[in-house]
């Protein structure tokens, strides 16, 4: 209640400021922040940070924060883009929390590119079992608390025009704590190790990653799992996914997406498709639908409003089968997926989105840096 009557006093006391002078002070926050509208090169990395609200059916109401840095390795390299490095962390009402990080490094001219995402997070969440049937059905859900750790690097060369060859790796460590029975029986159980190596073959013409104004990218990862590399289970996936980004005009960008993701031998229960998550059919409770095969796709419109504010709309679907040609069939259940965001500039082609996202009775509101695709 008390929590309550500040808020209250704090939206009050907002409302109550003068326009400017409340522009001019969320203004002046933002640059203390490290908010701005250039880069400012003569900083080995130019940092910002910024905190944020969120809600997701996962996690409950929570605060997040993110640390968004963008530099160049090569100062004399005006063409290539700017190589992006982030760190968020976030704690909920759900006693979820959590610390991630993703770095995009571009060399001599875009020749290569190294990328790097790992995250430890502590989610009590839930799951409903496996397949479409299990995921319908909300006596089938059951609670657990996932400790996780996952590690992905990757290394790409460019081999001709806009195509890039990459090799890299995944690392994912799982241990649950639920009374629940349902984990010990699961194929991985209730704790799991994944360690496998990929490779990526993709074409990508985008001109910023975090933010695409034009371009498109295609793009197919295959990754497999082997006990000879301390893996658990001996299994395989792929990855794909196509995009394409038309810049309608100076302030419009309309954004479109298909992935699949696909897997193949003794897949830990953990590592399979999973439908939800920030970045594709937002707003669902990720791990809800889970299956062998997974196929999204999603049209998102972004405007960009005064100064450094936007707004985003999208509409998609999804589904989940037990075997890969069934995803285009008759016995696939495609779930509907739409949404609303709100875009701040906060550096450079840098978006910090709010995003809240509605499917077949769920929604969620995400709070993230980067566009979703």
């Amino acid at each position: 209640m008390r929590q309550t009557h500040i808020f209250l006093l704090a939206l009050s006391t907002l409302l109550m400021t003068p326009p400017l002078y409340a522009a001019q002070w969320v203004d002046s926050l933002l640059e203390d922040l490290g908010s701005s509208e250039t880069v400012d090169e003569s900083k080995p990395i130019d940092w910002g940070v910024l905190p944020g609200p969120f809600y997701n059916p996962e996690m409950g109401v929570g605060i997040g924060a993110a640390a968004i840095g963008l530099y160049r390795v090569d100062k004399q390299d005006r063409d290539t883009q700017y190589s992006t490095l982030s760190f968020t962390g976030f704690a909920s009402s759900t006693g979820a929390f959590g610390v991630g990080f993703e770095n995009n490094t571009f060399l001599q001219q875009d020749a290569w590119r190294l990328f790097l995402k790992g995250a430890v997070k502590n989610v009590p969440t839930s799951f409903w079992g496996i397949g479409y049937a299990a995921g319908s059905q909300d006596s089938n859900k059951r609670e657990y608390t996932a400790k996780a750790l996952e590690l992905t690097p990757e290394l790409a060369y460019r081999v001709a025009p806009n195509l890039y060859a990459a090799l890299g790796g995944s690392l994912v460590r799982l241990s649950t704590e639920s009374d629940e029975p349902l984990f010990t029986a699961l194929p991985g159980g209730e704790r799991n190790q994944s360690i496998g190596v990929s490779a990526r073959l993709s074409y990508d013409s985008r001109d910023f990653l975090p933010n695409p104004y034009r371009g498109q990218v295609a793009s197919v990862k295959y990754t497999r799992y082997l006990p000879a590399l301390g893996s658990d289970a001996d299994f395989s996936t792929v990855e794909a996914r196509y995009s394409y980004y038309w810049q309608l005009s100076a302030r419009t960008i309309l954004a479109s997406e298909v992935y699949g993701y696909f897997t193949h031998g003794d897949v830990p229960w953990n590592q399979l498709a999973q439908l939800g998550s920030d970045k594709r059919m937002r707003g669902y409770y990720e791990g809800q639908y889970t299956d062998r095969n997974l196929l999204t796709t999603q049209l998102e419109l972004r405007q960009q409003l005064s100064g450094r504010h936007g707004v985003a709309l999208w509409a998609g679907a999804g589904t989940v089968t037990a075997h890969a040609r069934e995803l285009l069939g008759a016995e696939a259940h495609w779930l509907p997926n739409a949404g609303v965001g709100y875009r701040f500039a906060f550096k450079p082609r840098v978006n910090i989105r709010l995003d809240w996202g509605v499917g077949r009775n769920t929604s969620g509101f995400y709070f993230q840096v980067n566009e979703a695709f």
